[in-house]
């Protein structure tokens, strides 16, 4: 008689918290930042993907400090998501992508139940991991996400913009002229649509982005910049771009910290 096949296990999409790499992090405030389910889900994983297997242990050490791993962490298997997803995203599907992303489900196969983590935030927004779960549904895994921070969202809320569409558009090209040109074309479609235009800049590039936008969108557009969600230090500030103007909005923003900008009417 042939074996029955193991039962599947299930594929968390675990979010973490938003301070990863600015402030000094504390694990006795984990508590204070992620749900009391996420990070008793979190304690008892063993096998994990994660965007970036460095900043997954700190994680998982932080876990460790508030409630206790199931298993010592050098015996938590985790696997990082290939490198060229990093740089290029997996939000387009090709039979690669799907390749490798099935092989990293192998444990969930084997019925063990797997976390994916990025570095900050929720998994497959705004970060890679959507091919992991295109994958599972592929596979007839369960895809299970937990409640936590997702900037993007904290942002939205925060700013007075139309939360009934909206629009990530990631990135903004770094060349002025560029820059300038693609600014444009999201505010045609912020004020025409009433879409909200959502971006994201690196930290360090985060003044010259701002200035960007203080210079290209007109004085009628309203901006609204989140620096720190989740942070002692965070801070929103939302008005016309003819307010932004005087320069009082902009002075003391914690640009040094993950920002996320928006701009609509």
């Amino acid at each position: 008689m042939k074996p029955a096949a193991p039962l599947k296990g299930t594929l968390f999409l675990v979010p973490t918290p938003l301070d990863f790499g600015c402030t000094p992090q504390d694990p006795a405030a984990l508590a204070l930042l992620l749900p009391n389910e996420t990070v008793l889900v979190a304690a008892r994983l063993r096998h994990w993907i994660a965007e970036n297997a460095k900043s997954a242990r700190a994680f998982l050490k932080r876990v460790d400090g508030d409630r206790g791993l199931a298993v010592p962490l050098q015996s938590i298997h985790i696997t990082e998501l290939p490198r060229q997803v990093h740089k290029k995203g997996d939000h387009t599907p090709t039979g690669a992508a799907d390749a490798q992303a099935r092989a990293l489900l192998d444990p969930a196969l084997q019925g063990h139940d797997m976390g994916m983590v990025s570095e900050a935030g929720m998994p497959a927004i705004a970060d890679p991991g959507g091919s992991v779960v295109r994958a599972a549904h592929a596979l007839g895994i369960e895809v299970r996400p937990l409640t936590g921070p997702i900037s993007l969202m904290l942002a939205l809320a925060a700013s007075g913009l139309n939360g009934q569409s909206f629009a990530f558009v990631g990135y903004v090209p770094q060349d002025p002229a560029e820059r300038g040109r693609r600014l444009r074309e999201l505010e045609s479609t912020a004020l025409k649509a009433g879409q909200t235009q959502i971006l994201i800049e690196t930290p360090y590039r985060n003044a010259a982005l701002l200035q960007a936008l203080l210079h290209t969108l007109h004085p009628h557009t309203r901006l609204a910049v989140a620096c720190g969600l989740g942070l002692p230090l965070q801070c929103t500030r939302s008005a016309l771009l003819s307010e932004w103007k005087s320069g009082a909005l902009a002075a003391g923003l914690p640009l040094d910290l993950p920002a996320v900008f928006l701009l609509g009417r």
